[in-house]
Formats: structure tokens, sequence, C-alpha cells
């Protein structure tokens, strides 16, 4: 695995979280209009976000009834982390939906007691654009040592 940047909330900006009102959870009631939006997505962009329907918490944001941007986060192994995937379809992009699903979701994950944890590839300049814009503070970067070991290393950036 190549290596990925983590990033959280302070405290302070986490407790400035509101829900977007066009956001809202989805459930498996959703599962056509999410089978459509995967279909806006290539494979590889679907590999990378890895934004599931059957996660712990998931949230779409719609154009008309168009799924246009989903994230999903999942518990990050024992811990009270939840761990955040997003994929805004490919037309839909640069129109502020990732920002405002980002904080709906992760201000959803406070409420129910986990820490929202944002990670993408250190190469993937969108998603630190959209950590950055949505308000998370880089807090370092993390690497499995070797496919076969359950050991990692974490680099961590105290501000």
């Amino acid at each position: 695995h190549d290596a990925d940047n983590i990033y959280y909330f302070k405290e302070r900006e986490a407790a400035l979280l509101e829900i977007d009102a066009r956001a809202r959870q989805l459930t498996s009631d959703d599962a056509d209009a999410f089978l459509a939006f995967q279909k806006l997505s290539t494979e590889e962009d679907l590999d990378a976000a890895y934004v599931e329907l059957d996660h712990w918490a998931v949230f779409g944001l719609f154009e008309g009834n168009t799924l246009v941007c989903a994230a999903s986060m999942y518990p990050w192994d024992d811990a009270r982390i939840a761990d955040l995937g997003v994929l805004t379809a490919e037309q839909y992009r640069g129109k502020g939906y990732a920002v405002k699903l980002v904080r709906s979701i992760c201000r959803y994950a406070l409420n129910q007691g986990y820490t929202p944890q944002y990670r993408c590839q250190l190469d993937n300049l969108a998603s630190v654009g959209l950590a950055k814009a949505a308000g998370l503070s880089h807090f370092g970067k993390w690497e499995v040592i070797s496919p076969n070991s359950t050991h990692s290393t974490l680099e961590a950036h105290v501000h």
C-alpha cells in the first residue's frame, strides 16, 4: 500500500460543523440511486474512495433525483474512529458537494461518539484540497510496512 495522509478535525473546528439540509443518510431504499451513481464513476475512483452503501454510515447529496456525491464511514478497528471515504461523480465536481457532504457525515459521526478520520493518498491533490476545504487538519502520514505485516508506521505532525 502507498502511504496515506491522515486528517482530523481539531476540537474547535468540529464544534462548528453543521449538517447541510440537502445531505441525507442513505439506506437500502437508495440502492437504485447508488447503483446509478456508481455507473457515473470509474472503477479507479470507486476503488480509491471506497464508498459503500452497506457501511456503518452513508450519506449522499442529490441534484434533482440524481445522486451526485456519496460518502461513507466505517469504524476503524476497535477504536471510536470512523474512517471516511467520499466520491463525487466526475461531471458534478467543483460545485462544493463533497465539502458539504464531508462536513455533514463527520457531524453525524461526532454525534454518535466517533472521531472522523479522513485518509487519502499523498499524491491525490484533489482529495488533499477537499480535506483542507472541509476544515480538516493534517495529522500525519500512515504507511503499511509490508502487505504481510500487521505493523504500520505513523508520522504525526503536532501543531
